[in-house]
């Protein structure tokens, strides 16, 4: 696939909705020792920078047809994305605290188009029960009632009245 490296930058600092960002260590595939760089995580592209504010991200990663494993260190919490294939590459990211690891690894295995094809299915799935559940079926359906509409009128009891006093005949009644 092609893509145009151009429209990824301007996406990647544009005003569009960002999943998750901050600053996480990255080890390089060259250089072996981890650098700081700030990661935007923006649908399933993780862009990264030098640092926060730069224009043009350094690199990006696609994440679709990836694997998030735990990695051992001592000095920090660290995750690999790892891309299964020929010519693969992996990544190796590390944070400053577990809870921040986690975050980072839930955001991104949320993030892949598989994922969200997933979700869409078992949410189907759970509409397709309730809809055939018995409280659905044509028996437990009744259109609801309307509460009454009557409201209270204080000047009711005296229109009853006055209606009974006014329509007798009898000229001997005076209204009270």
């Amino acid at each position: 696939m092609k893509i145009n490296e151009k429209n990824l930058c301007v996406y990647a600092v544009s005003a569009t909705p960002v999943d998750k960002e901050g600053y996480m260590n990255k080890k390089g595939e060259m250089n072996k020792v981890f650098q700081r760089r700030y990661f935007v995580l923006k649908g399933n592209l993780l862009f990264y920078f030098d640092k926060m504010g730069d224009k043009e991200p350094i690199g990006v990663i696609i994440l679709e047809g990836c694997t998030l494993e735990l990695v051992d260190d001592e000095e920090q919490f660290c995750f690999k994305i790892d891309f299964h294939g020929p010519n693969s590459r992996s990544y190796i990211l590390g944070t400053d605290t577990q809870e921040s690891m986690e975050q980072w690894m839930k955001a991104l295995a949320c993030s892949s188009y598989d994922y969200m094809k997933l979700m869409v299915a078992e949410l189907q799935r759970q509409l397709d029960d309730i809809s055939e559940s018995p409280i659905n079926s044509p028996q437990y359906k009744q259109s609801p009632i309307p509460p009454p509409r009557h409201r209270h009128n204080p000047f009711d009891k005296l229109d009853n009245i006055n209606q009974r006093i006014y329509s007798s005949n009898s000229p001997n009644k005076v209204p009270l």
